[in-house]
């Protein structure tokens, strides 16, 4: 029992690491991308995300989507599996490859629909300043979305989440709904939108981003 339970316990330290690591690195990417390619308007770089809206993804969303992983249940074959070689690193050659593939991923995902929606944007005459914000709230929502898909990913390296049991640990799912709602907060309540700097999207730039994230699951 005790080796069961050290065995899940471990599991679950790696797959929250297999969460956090390539969304952060993700993010970081997306900011190095911008200073090194993206133009200079009036005197300031043009960003696809601000500072303050990289903390609301970091500090205030993440929280409600990496904490439950560490409530998954054990995984099936648990103790068919054989022992794992003490000397092995928790970042095996698995983790870093998979950590640089998500994070290319979401970075290529968040940039691509930042210049879409601000490039769509001003072909439709809305004004500068209204068009980044509208971009930016369009790359935050798709990062969002993205992390809220992969998620899932993350609650097995070795099954799919069909094989796991899809309910098995109903905590993702909070965590996941949490997460909506405050999205929804975020893009829609006229606060947030001063304080973040964001505009409302509608159902189609939901939707757009929603597909973005969804690309990422499959792959």
């Amino acid at each position: 029992a005790a080796v069961e339970e050290g065995r899940r316990v471990y599991d679950n330290l790696a797959k929250s690491l297999a969460f956090v690591l390539p969304t952060s690195l993700g993010q970081a990417v997306i900011v190095l991308f911008t200073v090194l390619f993206f133009p200079v308007i009036d005197g300031h770089l043009l960003m696809p995300i601000q500072p303050v809206q990289i903390l609301w993804v970091s500090l205030v969303v993440a929280v409600a989507r990496a904490l439950p992983l560490a409530f998954e249940a054990r995984e099936p074959g648990l103790m068919e599996r054989p022992p794992r070689p003490p000397n092995e690193p928790l970042l095996g050659p698995f983790l870093v490859l998979r950590t640089f593939l998500v994070a290319a991923l979401m970075t290529a995902g968040a940039v691509g629909m930042f210049l879409y929606e601000y490039n769509a944007d001003l072909r439709a005459g809305v004004p500068v300043e209204r068009a980044i914000a509208q971009a930016q709230t369009v790359t935050v929502t798709t990062i969002i979305l993205f992390q809220a898909l992969y998620l899932l990913n993350c609650r097995s390296h070795t099954q799919s989440i069909w094989r796991i049991g899809l309910f098995s640990n109903g905590w993702v799912y909070v965590g996941i709904g949490i997460t909506l709602a405050l999205q929804l907060v975020f893009v829609y309540l006229a606060p947030m939108n001063r304080l973040f700097h964001t505009e409302p999207l509608d159902a189609t730039e939901w939707a757009l981003c929603l597909a973005v994230a969804l690309v990422g699951f499959l792959v």
